[in-house]
Formats: structure tokens, sequence, C-alpha cells
């Protein structure tokens, strides 16, 4: 059994401890943005194939006591680094701080480099070579304001890149964060599912792969995870894994799961990205004003990140644009529940509907609301409805 760490967006930790478990880990311990847990390595494999809400598998190596980067250095330099990885690889170290006392972050990260170059130069007479931009090993330090912790990460690039989209719209939502919000708005497969603003398409595409059953971990390219770099590596079992989800798999059928932008382009990237994955003829998606479009089933979910802030732009246009969004929604959709991501936490009484329930998420640093609006018939506003 071997100690990891499993990040992920602020707000789905809970979400993500019953994904852990279900993979076979133990001792799961939620925090604020992550788990920590036990697990043997076929726990740890299927965390990185199966896991929708972690932003990565992080292998806990070492931790201890430190107060200058001296501290630090030893820390790292007790590791045996030559029997975790190949001198052939090439390595990163990122550092992420809290309250720290150190001076300076980049001089602590040559530090733990320098740490495991030594091992290294020690025992192979070479060190490896770095790559900030593409590197075969990524070690991260974590500093609280008086204990630094060490791991080795097992899943190379962050789990949300999926390897399904290649065409990009401004203001992503992850995709680990689009998997926990449908999961928050109890969406399963074969509920009607509506994102009327789906840009990019990346709730479209997490719905699709979970109607079939499909982990997200078997649409990137072989090499693509880091675990398979570590001298420990066990291809036999990852292939066993590989071959029982992808034998997994639900046949493909048409899905009723709709996307609609107002924006062209958003609904050609959102068919591109779509196609890419292989989803183009299981979901449905045109252009349109949600103002003004129609359902497309009686009732269903209606999840989308509307726009806010900066991606708007003015007020002003926030003030207008609400009213007429909760509007649409009293007149179109009853019966359906409905589920919008905003930083704002005046949207309900923007948009003039009673928010069944707030829950707090982070989009990246923005801290927002995913509000819940449960769309009646007859009247659902407040007489003070749409003023600021």
């Amino acid at each position: 059994m071997e100690n990891f760490y499993a990040p992920c967006p602020r707000g789905l930790e809970a979400l993500l401890a019953d994904e852990l478990k279900a993979a076979g880990a133990e001792s799961i311990v939620p925090g604020h943005g992550g788990c920590a847990f036990r697990g043997s390595w076929e726990a740890c494999y299927r965390a990185n194939l199966e896991s929708r809400i972690a932003t990565r598998i992080l292998w806990k190596l070492a931790q201890g006591p430190y107060a200058k980067e001296d501290d630090v250095y030893l820390l790292a330099l007790k590791r045996d680094w030559p029997k975790l990885f190949s001198v052939d690889n090439t390595l990163r170290v990122y550092v992420t701080a809290q309250r720290s006392p150190l001076k300076s972050l980049e001089f602590i990260t040559l530090r733990v480099k320098d740490a495991v170059c030594d091992r290294f130069r020690d025992a192979c007479l070479r060190r490896p070579s770095v790559d900030t931009r593409n590197p075969d090993v990524r070690i991260h330090l974590f500093l609280t304001d008086r204990e630094a912790t060490l791991y080795l990460d097992t899943s190379g690039e962050p789990l949300y890149q999926r390897g399904h989209k290649i065409a990009k719209v401004e203001a992503p939502l992850k995709e680990n964060l689009a998997a926990g919000i449908l999961r928050l708005a109890g969406w399963q497969p074969g509920i009607p599912l509506l994102d009327p603003m789906c840009g990019s398409g990346t709730f479209l595409i997490e719905a699709a792969q979970m109607s079939l059953a499909d982990a997200p971990g078997l649409g990137r390219e072989p090499g693509d995870f880091g675990l398979e770099r570590l001298a420990n590596f066990d291809a036999a079992l990852w292939r066993r894994l590989l071959k029982e989800l992808a034998e997994r798999r639900v046949e493909a059928k048409r899905l009723p799961i709709w996307g609609s932008d107002i924006a062209a382009d958003a609904v050609a990237r959102a068919r591109q990205n779509l196609a890419h994955a292989g989803f183009d003829d299981l979901v449905t998606v045109e252009r349109a004003d949600l103002l003004e479009r129609s359902p497309p089933a009686p009732e269903g979910i209606l999840v989308a990140n509307p726009p806010y802030g900066e991606r708007l732009g003015s007020g002003e246009e926030l003030a207008s644009f609400y009213p007429r969004l909760g509007d649409a929604l009293k007149k179109r959709y009853a019966g359906w529940r409905c589920y919008l991501l905003s930083a704002d936490p005046q949207l309900p009484k923007l948009i003039g509907l009673k928010a069944t329930k707030r829950t707090p998420l982070f989009n990246g640093p923005l801290e927002c609301r995913l509000f819940e609006f449960i769309v009646v018939a007859g009247t659902n506003r407040r007489p003070d409805a749409g003023r600021l």
C-alpha cells in the first residue's frame, strides 16, 4: 500500500472520494481541493483511468519539517531517485506553497532539482535533463508554513485533458468541473440533457462518455500517463485494466443529449470536438439563441456556464441579459431542472427565479456558485424580480 493525493476542483471533494473508493482506495481523507488516500498500484492505475473528477494522482514520496531551503534539499536528497525512474527521462519540478516563509519559490525549485540530479550523478555518473514544457517525469513539492511534502506525478498531463477536444473557445470549462456539475445536478445517462450555451461542447462530451460507460483515461494516447515511465510500472496490470475498461463500453446509439449556442463558430467547434471524440452521430448540436429556443423534451436537466464578469463585459449588459434569461426559462422550461454556474451571487435576483440550491464551486481560481432552479408552471417569481 502506498500513500497518494488526488487534487480536484474545490467543491468536488466528496464526489472525488466516492470515485476513489470505487477504484479501490482506502483511508480516504477529503480536504480543501483534493483527497489523500492509501491504495495499491491497481487503485492508482484505476483512479488515473476512471476518475472524472481528479486533476491528477500524486504518489507521496517524502514529508518533513523545514525552516530553510537546505532542509528541503536534504529531504529530497534522501530519496533514491534512480530507483524510481531512468536517468534518460526528462524531468520538471513544480512547487506550490501556502504561507511558506521561503523568499523564492524559483530558488527552492532549483534546490529540489539539484537534489534529484545529485542522486543520479552519484549513482549513474550523469544527470537527467530538465524539460519545462513536456517532461517525462513531474515532481511536485507542496509547502505549508512548516512542512514540505514531495510527490511524484503518476498522471502526466492533467486528467481533465481527456484527449477528445481539439477545438476550444474562450473561457473553457475544464472537463473535471463539468463532470462534477453533471453529478451535482443528479444527471444520469438516459435523462434528457441540454446545454444551450455549449461553447466547445465540454458538458456534451462528458455526458456522452458517461452514457457509453467510456472511461475518460481511454481517450489518451499510449505513453501519456506519468506512471508508464516509472521504474515500477506494471505493464501487464495496465494492459489488463485497459482491456477490462474497453470491454465495459456500451454500444453507441443516439443519445438524449442536446447542445446549442448563439455563436456559429462555437457550434462548429463543438461539432468538431464531438466528431473527434466519435460522438457526432450521438449528440445533437445546433445554432440557437437560448432566449428563443424551445426545450427538446417535456422535462430534463439544463446545464449552462452562462456569461458573467469579464466574459460579458459591463454590469449593464448583465442586468439586461439575466432578466431575459429568467423569462425564457419560466416561459418554456416548466418541468426542467436548470443548473447555472456563475461567479455572480446576485444571479437569482437578476433572473427573478428562486434558487433551490447554491453549491460553492471554483472554476479555476474564480469562486462560483452552482445555482439550481426547479422551473414549475405558474409564477415562480418574486415581486422584486429583475431589480438591482
